[in-house]
């Protein structure tokens, strides 16, 4: 191992353990740094001294693969509406299509949908990570707890999420707290899940050595357990988000009127109504547009990141 990868490291004070072991109280303020820097030596020293990729190599590497594709897609689409000349109300071609989202966007109905759908993933899933960041901790360090309610929480996740629609709207009317309500019961339990299970991965010496610093349960979980659970954490909160977006448009769909605001889901609804294949595949294609770029702008950055530090991605990625 390279020197200077060993000397970046942080030591743990000898000072910060003897105070453990006599059984001062409380840990010193050495020991709370020692505890918030633990985990981040011991990514210092597995991480690999490659450098990052350039610019230019990561595009060619990530972007240019999925866009050579579905420019082959869309070739292969046009060509095939040249060739075989379908029924455009049955197969639009990819103009078609293109004309849809113009015209959605020249009458302003696009940029509102895709507001008020964005505005309510994300108030839902940030409110979905509070709920379940620490519903998800303490399952996962009360066992008792945990085998009580962590097979209704797995129920959950598998519970298509459109199913509680009809309940939502009974429950609280045509309002937005229906679509809150529906994200939050499909975005729970895959960030609950997925930190439970990270937290299972946590090599028990770093429990130990938080333990012999004096750290208390509290402490432990936080400075300790949670960052050392950050891969898992991360694999929920994405797969949370998926949930979250999923269900969003499923309430949107179903629950149309009232004070509910035009959506995304609104706008495929309406289209479906007008028979209007080309603008039902315009709206298609945008709730996949906005769930691939949320996925490369938040989560794929954060999990690079995150991994690099731990030593797990090479350094051509």
């Amino acid at each position: 191992m390279p020197h200077d990868i060993v000397t970046e490291a942080p030591l743990l004070d000898e000072s910060a353990l003897a105070e453990a072991e006599a059984g001062t109280p409380g840990p010193s303020r050495t020991a709370q740094d020692d505890l918030r820097s633990l985990e981040a030596g011991l990514d210092r020293l597995q991480t690999d001294p490659e450098h990052a990729p350039g610019i230019w190599q990561r595009f060619v590497t990530s972007v240019l693969p999925p866009i050579l594709f579905v420019v082959a897609l869309v070739a292969a689409w046009q060509l095939y509406v040249v060739i075989a000349q379908p029924r455009p109300d049955i197969v639009p071609g990819p103009l078609d299509v293109v004309a849809a989202i113009s015209g959605a966007w020249e009458s302003g109905r696009l940029q509102l949908a895709v507001v008020t759908s964005l505005e309510r993933g994300v108030v839902g899933f940030l409110i979905a990570v509070v709920v379940g960041t620490p519903l998800g901790l303490l399952l996962a360090e009360v066992k008792p707890l945990r085998r009580a309610i962590g097979p209704i929480i797995s129920g959950l996740q598998v519970l298509p999420s459109v199913a509680w629609v009809p309940a939502a709207i009974i429950w609280f009317g045509l309002t937005d707290a229906t679509v809150y309500f529906v994200v939050l019961m499909g975005a729970v339990p895959s960030i609950v899940n997925g930190l439970i299970a990270g937290v299972e991965q946590v090599p028990p010496q770093l429990r130990r050595v938080g333990t012999v610093l004096g750290a208390g349960p509290s402490r432990l979980a936080a400075f300790i357990v949670l960052p050392a659970a950050l891969p898992g954490y991360v694999a929920g909160l994405k797969q949370g988000w998926a949930f979250s977006w999923r269900s969003l448009m499923a309430a949107e769909i179903i629950a149309v009127g009232g004070t509910i605001g035009f959506g995304l889901g609104s706008m495929l609804d309406q289209s479906r109504e007008l028979a209007d294949l080309a603008g039902v595949l315009a709206t298609i294609l945008v709730i996949l547009a906005i769930g691939i770029l949320i996925e490369l702008v938040v989560f794929a950055p954060l999990e690079r990141r995150m991994l690099r530090r731990r030593g797990l991605l090479g350094g051509t990625r």
